[in-house]
């Protein structure tokens, strides 16, 4: 009886400090685990394709930085300005106007007047737009310069394992004020995320010609899915896994062109539009890219 009595205390201890080892292992796994999100939340970049209707408008932020592509037309004011309230910005470290269409700086000058701006960059084009003359109204009430954006600019600096890099305009002019769109690429860790603005066939040709590295997991599609743009030789190229059509519902253009998405379906490309799906936010870890 008292072999049985002492062989039945030993098995409880022994459950007993496996038991605790286990529990002790359990909170340091928990404390780890969230220590480490913490630190992925931190080193993320978070790419907003804003829903502005027929238009473009997107936030890049990395680093404690802010990059905004365009600001959507005026139709869609309000929806713009309280996407960006909401995000609590107190600075737009750069902002970047594509190309002088309203449906890409209808809301620039409000931008302009409502944030701290630190760097502004446009292509070396104008317009006699009234929307246009109030951007560079406003870009002077707040002593901003105009930066050129062009094919090689390397003076955007997103921070820590980021690299931009510029591929267009190559041109000092073109015929259609869609082709100064800058196509940009913005790579964070192993991903890669490439803007086009409403670049068309043109100007992917004189890309294609460079025989640059545009290979990329996201791809903005151009001109909002338009039959102008992403042409079979420049999707190859780009070779994304992703796709976004920056579009308005029911718009009376036709976009996104149907052959447009034929050709990212054939690719088995994810697409995501806005005026399906809303505004669309990836995430990015610098290895996987999630959406939000």
């Amino acid at each position: 009886m008292n072999n049985n009595y002492f062989r039945k205390k030993y098995l409880f201890i022994i459950l007993f400090v496996i038991l605790a080892s286990t529990l002790t292992l359990g909170c340091n796994f928990s404390k780890n685990t969230s220590s480490k999100n913490n630190q992925l939340e931190a080193d993320k970049m978070i790419v907003h394709y804003i829903d502005v209707g027929q238009g473009d408008s997107i936030l890049i932020q990395v680093n404690n930085k802010n990059l905004l592509i365009d600001a959507g037309p005026k139709s869609d004011k309000k929806k713009l300005l309280n996407y960006l309230s909401d995000l609590n910005l107190e600075k737009i470290d750069y902002v970047i106007s594509t190309h002088p269409h309203e449906d890409h700086i209808g809301n620039m000058s409000k931008v302009i007047d409502d944030y701290k701006i630190l760097n502004f960059y446009a292509p070396k084009v104008q317009s006699t737009t009234k929307t246009f003359e109030q951007m560079i109204e406003s870009l002077k009430s707040k002593n901003l310069k105009i930066n050129v954006l062009k094919r090689g600019t390397a003076s955007i600096n997103l921070g820590e394992n980021t690299k931009v890099t510029v591929f267009s305009p190559t041109k000092d002019s073109y015929e259609d004020l869609n082709n100064y769109s800058p196509v940009i690429k913005i790579e964070y860790g192993k991903t890669s995320f490439l803007f086009t603005g409403d670049a068309e066939q043109e100007v992917e040709k004189e890309i294609l010609a460079s025989n640059e590295d545009i290979s990329a997991n996201v791809l903005k599609v151009g001109h909002h899915g338009s039959s102008t743009s992403t042409t079979k030789d420049f999707l190859n190229k780009v070779h994304p896994l992703i796709s976004v059509i920056s579009v308005g519902q029911d718009n009376t253009y036709n976009h996104p062109n149907n052959d447009t998405l034929k050709r990212l379906s054939e690719n088995k490309i994810t697409i995501y539009r806005t005026d399906k799906d809303g505004t669309i936010v990836l995430s990015s870890d610098g290895s996987n890219i999630t959406k939000k």
